[in-house]
């Protein structure tokens, strides 16, 4: 794929730009559809890293007139949702630096994991409560990582043939998803669709709705797949896990007393999400409002300010790389919605389908189902979010359907990238221990997604209503 990717990404983009307008198709259109397809080709093959196909694109926008003022290609570095990127980054590095997130772990595990079903369920818990303070998939898979490997090696549990190992390592990827999922913050995906639903779809989607839409489904996913997880692989024959305990609670004591650095982490992470949590009241306590991503460069500031903070900026592992994909990825986007073109392709896709001829209830069961298992071709959570919500809100306007609710739905899926080990960072990690094989998570996987799809596919129907969305 890398060694064609650019010569199909040229001739793609040679031969849309062009071929005679179609009929009903503005000419800005078109060139937005020919620079996003080729972008999309490179996104996709990888043969140059992403953020450069992003500064391709935003280049070429301007310059080929698909977009008449050029602020709408180079200001998308100056979005609310690129600073709260930075801002999370940030965050993450602070929760590393401070071992607060490693001594909150096997502060749960040795307090509440006394046997290895309750140990389990301690460390999905754990996960979800670290994906409101951690704002990375893989860092938190990082912060999970030894601690399951401690509970496993004391365990002498055999890597490929203990069940208790499988389903750890498993669970702990899976739970890594869905925990994803139902926090706006957990992940740079989630934001980058907000970003989308916000700016295209005229949505007003915050911390706390996104919170209330998609937590649920995560908690009702885990909760029965955890279930059917303890079916696949069976545990009922592994002991007990005593000496597991006292390993654990001598690397608890190795971190020492409650560091300066981590009391500061925790006012800080405490005051962050306060902030998100209570936004929808501040209007009337305080006159005014702190937005999410006002109160994410707060934090970040507060981590980073002298003699208050806890890092320096070298410290801060901020992944620009992934600034500029996301601004290149909102340019040729927003281009292809400001010029028509994606209104167009949707039309088309609607029409080639039969879409249109579909029921709004089987139409949102199909987008849901799609977005679900989309990360069988596209790898990337961002690249996925890029491609199909802009797609789906034209699909929804197309069709006198909601956008907003549609699309967040449909963004509520892009984390369940867990059926192959390639398919997300989270998933090498964990599989890179040896403890489960390629059919084991795919057996595993197709179940949870399933299963995912269809409880998000309910509530679009009746939590969603609840919530006025």
């Amino acid at each position: 794929m890398k060694k064609w990717g650019i010569p199909i990404a040229i001739i793609a983009f040679l031969l849309l730009i062009f071929m005679p307008t179609p009929e009903g198709m503005e000419p800005a259109a078109q060139k937005s559809i020919a620079v996003f397809v080729a972008a999309l080709v490179l996104w996709v093959t990888t043969p140059i890293p992403i953020y450069l196909t992003s500064l391709i694109a935003i280049l070429m926008l301007p310059l080929i007139g698909a977009v008449e003022d050029q602020k709408v290609a180079f200001g998308t570095l100056g979005f609310d949702v690129i600073w709260l990127m930075v801002s999370a980054f940030v965050l993450t590095s602070a929760m590393m630096k401070s071992n607060l997130g490693r001594r909150f772990s096997l502060w749960m595990v040795t307090r509440f994991g006394k046997t290895p079903k309750r140990t389990l369920i301690v460390l999905v818990v754990i996960n979800f409560v670290l994906a409101f303070f951690v704002p990375s998939t893989t860092a938190r898979a990082t912060l999970m990582m030894p601690i399951c490997l401690i509970l496993l090696e004391v365990y002498r549990a055999i890597p490929g043939k203990s069940p208790l190992g499988k389903i750890m390592m498993l669970q702990g990827l899976q739970a890594d998803a869905l925990a994803t999922s139902g926090v706006m913050t957990a992940t740079a995906g989630n934001i980058i669709a907000v970003g989308f639903i916000n700016e295209q779809a005229g949505g007003d989607i915050g911390y706390m709705d996104w919170l209330f839409a998609s937590m649920p489904a995560s908690i009702i996913t885990m909760a029965i797949t955890f279930t059917i997880g303890l079916k696949l692989f069976s545990i009922k024959e592994e002991g007990n896990f005593e000496n597991v305990m006292g390993t654990l609670k001598d690397e608890l004591k190795k971190l020492g007393s409650f560091s300066l650095a981590e009391k500061k982490a925790t006012i800080i992470f405490l005051l962050t999400v306060f902030l998100w949590a209570t936004g929808d009241y501040q209007e009337g306590w305080l006159g005014f409002e702190i937005s999410t991503a006002q109160t994410a460069v707060i934090a970040a500031l507060l981590c980073l300010l002298p003699k208050v903070g806890i890092l320096e900026w070298k410290d801060a592992n901020i992944k620009w790389e992934l600034m500029i994909f996301a601004a290149g990825a909102y340019a040729a986007g927003n281009a292809l919605d400001e010029s028509g073109g994606a209104v167009w392709l949707i039309s088309r896709l609607v029409d080639g389908l039969g879409i249109d001829q579909m029921s709004h209830t089987m139409v949102a069961v199909v987008v849901i189902f799609l977005s679900m298992y989309s990360h069988l071709i596209f790898t990337s959570k961002t690249v996925r979010v890029t491609i199909l919500i802009p797609a789906f809100i034209a699909l929804a306007k197309t069709l006198g359907m909601d956008p907003v609710s549609l699309a967040l739905a449909a963004a509520m899926t892009m984390t369940y990238t867990i059926t192959l080990p390639p398919h997300s960072k989270v998933n090498t990690i964990y599989f890179s221990t040896g403890y489960f094989s390629v059919l084991d998570q795919m057996k595993y996987a197709v179940v949870t997604c399933f299963i995912g799809a269809s409880v998000i596919s309910l509530l679009y129907f009746t939590w969603f209503n609840v919530l006025g969305l």
